[in-house]
């Protein structure tokens, strides 16, 4: 097949390409050129801005088998690329996101559940990606489906994925977590062991994805995971094999740390207090559908491993999620002084 990729050379973008590579499939990539352009010297790069015309006009007088769309936020541009492709190709992807649902009240949502909606006003005001917010992300994308299935309402393929982790995240948001408990020593998790999370691997993702497109499929599907119930308790525990670490894990009540000003998700990622009734079903995805069509799981410990291998050849000094280390040691000293019985 030949393939063109809005994006392709980001977290998930570039994880797309080497399956399709792999897979002996040809690829061209549409992107800014802004971000690791050197990646793929041996494949097709237009460079170009989505919301642009006249750069879109340079993917006239050509056609594809497939399109898979992994940078579209903001509904205007995902409509003009839309409509400057629908005549060019058999098959439209579009990478959405879990954030889309309305109501994250109850377990086991699926596909079927309610998005979220964002006045005709509100969002037109939005015009780049960085005006995007975390309460306007969702809604948007679920905008960005909409325009999808209307220019393609009969060969289109979204994919809701979950938290997407693994080697090349920049956002750190999983990485935090094998990195910190590597590093061994008193460490914070919150809550209690037995709290849920949801993970993909975005490589399970990106050759499931490209299984997907292979077949031509169509309609909505959620993508996270593992197919079991994954407690957070595990999660550490498995990062603490992976990397023969003695950390001492100390679980610290989530009221305690709400009272702190710990910041939920970014402070500490992946946490979403359980006393929360809004975000229930956050982390408790139904993903029958998916698994049904072939998605998945590679063992968390693999990565764990291979997260932490990538990090190492990383050039930081400082991850963009989770508590400084000095934050930590404030924390876990208020708490041991705090007087609750649980950690005297």
């Amino acid at each position: 097949m030949h393939i063109l990729i809005l994006g392709g050379t980001r977290f998930v973008g570039r994880h797309l390409v080497n399956v399709a590579l792999a897979r002996n499939h040809t690829v061209t990539l549409f992107n800014r050129g802004k971000t690791d352009a050197e990646i793929f010297p041996n494949v097709e790069q237009i460079h170009g801005d989505r919301a642009n015309a006249a750069d879109l006009a340079q993917l006239q007088g050509r056609s594809w088998d497939a399109v898979i769309d992994t940078c579209g936020y903001i509904p205007g541009m995902v409509r003009l690329s839309a409509e400057v492709l629908q005549d060019k190709t058999q098959h439209y992807t579009f990478i959405s996101s879990i954030s889309v649902y309305a109501d994250t009240r109850v377990a086991g949502i699926a596909e079927g559940h309610p998005v979220g909606s964002l006045s005709d006003e509100a969002a037109g005001a939005i015009t780049t990606n960085e005006g995007v917010t975390g309460e306007t992300y969702g809604p948007l994308k679920a905008l960005c489906e909409q325009e999808i299935l209307r220019a393609f309402p009969t060969k289109s393929l979204v994919i809701r994925p979950g938290l997407i982790v693994g080697p090349n995240d920049a956002t750190d948001r999983f990485t935090y977590w094998p990195v910190r408990v590597a590093q061994g020593g008193a460490m914070l998790a919150p809550g209690s062991a037995d709290w849920v999370t949801q993970v993909i691997d975005v490589r399970d993702l990106a050759e499931w994805t490209i299984s997907m497109v292979e077949a031509q499929h169509t309609g909505i599907y959620q993508a996270t995971g593992p197919a079991h119930e994954l407690t957070f308790g595990e999660l550490l525990l498995t990062c603490q094999q992976a990397s023969n670490s003695k950390a001492d894990i100390v679980w610290v009540d989530e009221q305690w740390l709400l009272t702190q000003n710990v910041a939920p998700w970014s402070d500490l990622p992946l946490w979403i207090p359980t006393s929360d009734p809004d975000t229930v079903g956050f982390s408790r995805m139904n993903c029958a559908k998916a698994i049904a069509t072939g998605l998945r799981f590679r063992p968390l410990a693999e990565t764990v491993r291979d997260t932490l291998a990538w990090h190492a050849t990383r050039n930081v000094t400082e991850l963009k999620a989770g508590l400084k280390p000095e934050r930590e040691n404030e924390l876990l000293s208020k708490w041991r002084k705090s007087g609750d019985p649980s950690h005297a």
